[in-house]
């Protein structure tokens, strides 16, 4: 099996945004004084089923290894030994269309 990217540092990665996100909904909802008398949708933690968070982390290898590649390949047409930014740029737009 190849390399992949470490499933708690990905969960951890999925709950700074979960948790940013939550605490900007709460900071909309304050300004509208809305409240709640029983448990909602809104209140309820979000979390990741395992099997989510390992299809998550070989999304994201196989994500970068691509862009590599095309980088690598844009470098290489350019006659550069190494992958600069300025290669990954130009990809991006036709590798996230892709994705």
């Amino acid at each position: 099996m190849e390399n992949t990217f470490d499933h708690e540092l990905i969960y951890s990665i999925f709950k700074l945004v979960w948790s940013r996100k939550a605490a900007e909904k709460n900071e909309d909802d304050e300004l509208f004084n809305i409240e709640v008398g029983r448990a909602s949708k809104k209140n309820r933690r979000t979390t990741a089923n395992a099997n989510a968070l390992k299809v998550s982390c070989e999304l994201l290898r196989i994500f970068v290894s691509e862009a590599v590649q095309r980088a690598a390949m844009i470098a290489e047409a350019e006659g550069s030994g190494k992958i600069e930014a300025t290669h990954l740029e130009r990809i991006l737009p036709q590798l996230l269309l892709d994705f």
